[in-house]
């Protein structure tokens, strides 16, 4: 059903994209900012070692600390980034060490000091001079008083650190990052973090290559998009939603459709992702209070119970943890439509899955407070891992076998179907498709928390990018236009066809596109370079999708002239339309905005990046999930007792609330912030005497009525549907083989449908 043509497209770009990325992997642990074996004094004195900084990496991630402030820009945004602040604090102690010495030039001679690279690759020793030395002495003081400080004022759990080596250590690994900052790369007039942060103590500036590549990015965006619109506008008919092969249907409603049990047991799946959605939900209106009202909740010290670097470990972590609980139930949904027959006892692994994933998110949120609070140590099984990737690795490991027991699912609940179908069919890239979800999340294994930072960097955003913003994003291609199939308002052949362009459109820009996160993490200059041209590539796709958006919303509320049954799904495929607004305005205008270097190296980890943060995730993860649990839904509740208004009460809340959030704090915030750190440097700008400013306080508190808006009326409603499918889920015919068409009927031309309304339907049930 589909051209060789489009099977060498895809091959092509993904065989050009990992072998490009097989190349820089190779770079980033050869070229990378080194790690001294041990660093010294110009008098000989040891001031820590490798084992040190590692050791201090460590306590940061176990402590919670990189979703408190960042390191080398990544990570929370309420807290300093600490190379930034380290930097700061360094030279500040130096340049005052020369003024006491009577030196006229202190400025002068503190960019020589620290830009001059006294790193030895032949022995693995780093000198500090004398100055730096005194310098990390007292700023080992500065950290010991701010981290073991006896109140809640900075947010965190009062006495967070205090043991003094624990200190030194974590010292030693802000050190290192804040000197390859300002360190000249052998042979480069700029730092190993290519000039960052911006830092006129020691002229880091905008490089060349910042400014060069950001122009060749747009440049790469404009002519992309042309001729993204001239092949449309050449081929139109032949790419893209459109449904001028599919029959006359008449939609088989509510209690007609039979399910398996394992479909019904998805019904789970979703409740339980309904709750989770609520927690994570409230943690992060938590989370934002923080930086409306730092040391008090409305009177309370919420701190003592919920320090804001807890809040937002679970914020996160159930972000991802819910959504992709949907997705999995979403994929077990439709197996039995593939496939149109179970397998014996299919449901009691399902259910089985299902305890695996609660005790997987139960035991990753209890051991991350334990970590948090100091109860577990550093650097084991059960400690806290980097931001995303939050969850300790005993539990990250079990995460990783669940989801390929869940591929193995998926696997036996079609394998007939797969047995008589070419590689190319849509069951097997449905399976090829779920099969990269386990695969590119278990890439983050590589990731440890003694791993040497960039490294560690490199592995992560191929969860954080590659695996969501790449293989997540053609799972949902391939589950929505399988819905649309399954439905019969397309073919397989055009569905295919979409499939396989979208998987060249995304996976051209999207796999080496990765690199825009490394930019500043002591990468060499070649991740920025292919990282910046190659993400703005990914904007063109999501362009593609908003032309081709109204075709797709003309696919979803199709119906048959003359057959008064009404559409049944609307409001799941409404939420499918909000995923792709959400795809442009989320990942394309504002994951654009912050990705161009010259940008991304003002902005870095500050409010721009949640916004781009919540309106991707939430607008495009987040609305998928909830698409799919409304379409399964659709056929557990009875057609009688379908709560249409609160389906469209909660649709239009989320989708306003988040609006909201994003227009009217998050995008301002994040503008006022980029113009403090162009302005000001961007130290000042992630200032917590910054963030607390009256009138950044003010946008901050105008995020409430949108929170309000968005848990209230929105997401209290899908709980109550989510409920309300649960008490139903076993309503309706029970089999173990479905019919060829479960969905629809196919009338022939002429036949009367006027009279075939489902019972229970009225003129308002899906209209």
């Amino acid at each position: 059903m589909i051209g060789k043509g489009w099977v060498q497209g895809v091959a092509l770009v993904m065989i050009f994209g990992f072998f490009v990325m097989g190349l820089l992997a190779y770079r980033t642990y050869t070229a990378s900012m080194p790690m001294p074996k041990q660093v010294v004094s110009e008098s000989g004195e040891q001031l820590f070692t490798d084992a040190d900084i590692t050791h201090g990496q460590e306590i940061f991630t176990a402590r919670g600390l990189h979703e408190y402030g960042s390191v080398v820009g990544h990570g929370a945004y309420l807290g300093p980034d600490y190379t930034a602040d380290y930097l700061r604090l360094a030279t500040e102690d130096v340049a005052e060490q020369f003024r006491t010495a009577g030196v006229l030039d202190a400025r002068n001679a503190v960019v020589q000091e620290f830009r001059k690279n006294r790193y030895d690759p032949d022995t693995g020793n780093l000198v500090f001079t004398d100055r730096q030395a005194k310098a990390f002495e007292h700023i080992q003081k500065h950290y010991a008083e701010f981290f073991g400080e006896p109140t809640t004022k900075y947010g965190l759990r009062a006495n967070l650190i205090t043991d003094p080596a624990e200190i030194r250590d974590l010292t030693a690994f802000f050190a290192w990052t804040a000197w390859a900052s300002a360190a000249e790369r052998p042979g480069h007039n700029y730092s190993y973090t290519n000039n960052w942060p911006s830092e006129p103590r020691v002229d880091n500036g905008p490089t060349a290559q910042l400014v060069v590549w950001s122009a060749l990015s747009l440049i790469m965006l404009l002519g992309g998009t042309g001729i993204m619109f001239a092949v449309y506008g050449r081929w139109s008919q032949k790419v893209g939603w459109h449904a001028d092969e599919a029959p006359t249907l008449a939609f088989k409603q509510p209690g007609e459709v039979p399910l398996t049990k394992s479909q019904r047991a998805t019904i789970w799946y979703f409740a339980i992702v309904s709750l989770l959605f609520l927690a994570q939900a409230l943690l992060g209106a938590a989370v934002q209070h923080y930086r409306a009202e730092l040391t008090s909740f409305f009177g309370i010290d919420l701190a003592e119970i919920l320090p804001y670097n807890l809040a937002r470990t679970w914020h996160l972590q159930l972000a991802l943890l819910w959504t992709a609980a949907a997705f999995l139930a979403g994929g077990i949904f439709l197996a039995p439509f593939i496939n149109r027959k179970e397998p014996k006892k299919q449901h009691l692994l399902v259910y089985g899955l299902l305890g695996a994933v609660v005790v997987v998110v139960v035991g990753s949120l209890i051991t991350e407070a334990l970590s948090i609070y100091g109860v577990v140590g550093s650097g084991n099984w059960l400690s806290q891992q980097w931001e995303y990737l939050d969850l300790p690795r005993l539990w990250q490991i079990l995460l990783v076998i669940g989801m390929f027991l869940w591929i193995a699912i998926i696997y036996r609940g079609t394998r007939s179907k797969l047995k008589t179908s070419a590689k190319t069919s849509m069951p097997w890239v449905f399976f090829f498709s779920g099969l990269a979800i386990p695969a590119f999340y278990a890439v983050g294994l590589l990731a440890g928390t003694d791993t040497h930072l960039t490294v560690a960097d490199f592995w992560r955003f191929w969860v954080v990018h590659l695996w969501v913003e790449d293989f997540l994003e053609l799972f949902t291609t391939v589950m929505v236009a399988y819905i649309f199939v399954m439905l019969g308002v397309v073919s397989r052949r055009i569905a295919l066809g979409v499939i396989f362009l979208d998987v060249i459109l995304y996976s051209a820009g999207g796999v080496i596109g990765t690199m825009h996160h490394l930019y500043f993490s002591g990468t060499p200059v070649e991740h920025m370079a292919l990282g910046a041209f190659f993400s703005a590539a990914e904007v063109i796709p999501l362009t593609f999708l908003t032309v081709e958006a109204w075709a797709f919303l003309q696919l979803g509320s199709r119906q048959t002239s003359g057959n008064k049954q009404p559409f049944p799904h609307r409001w799941a495929v409404m939420f499918l339309v909000a995923v792709g607004f959400w795809n442009f305005v989320g990942a394309g205008i504002f994951g654009f905005l912050i990705n161009l270097p010259i940008v991304s190296y003002y902005q870095i980890g500050t409010a721009l990046t949640a916004n781009h943060g919540h309106a991707a995730m939430m607008g495009v993860y987040g609305m998928l999930a909830l698409g799919l649990a409304m379409f399964a839904f659709r056929y557990v509740i009875p057609a009688a007792k379908w709560p249409e208004k609160w389906a469209r009460i909660s649709f239009w809340c989320l989708n306003i609330g988040l609006a909201w959030m994003v227009f009217a704090s998050l995008l301002p915030l994040g503008i006022l912030q980029l113009y403090h750190s162009v302005n000001e440097g961007y130290w000042e700008a992630r200032s917590l005497g910054y963030i607390a400013q009256p009138g950044n306080a003010v946008l901050e508190w105008l995020r409430m009525p949108g929170d309000i808006i968005f848990i209230v009326g929105g997401i209290l409603p899908f709980i109550w549907i989510a409920l309300l499918a649960l008490r139903h889920f076993r309503d309706g015919e029970t089999v173990d083989e479905l019919p060829e068409h479960p969905l629809y009927d196919e009338i022939a031309p002429g036949a009367d449908t006027s009279t075939t309304v489902a019972a229970g339907a009225d003129a308002t049930d899906g209209s």
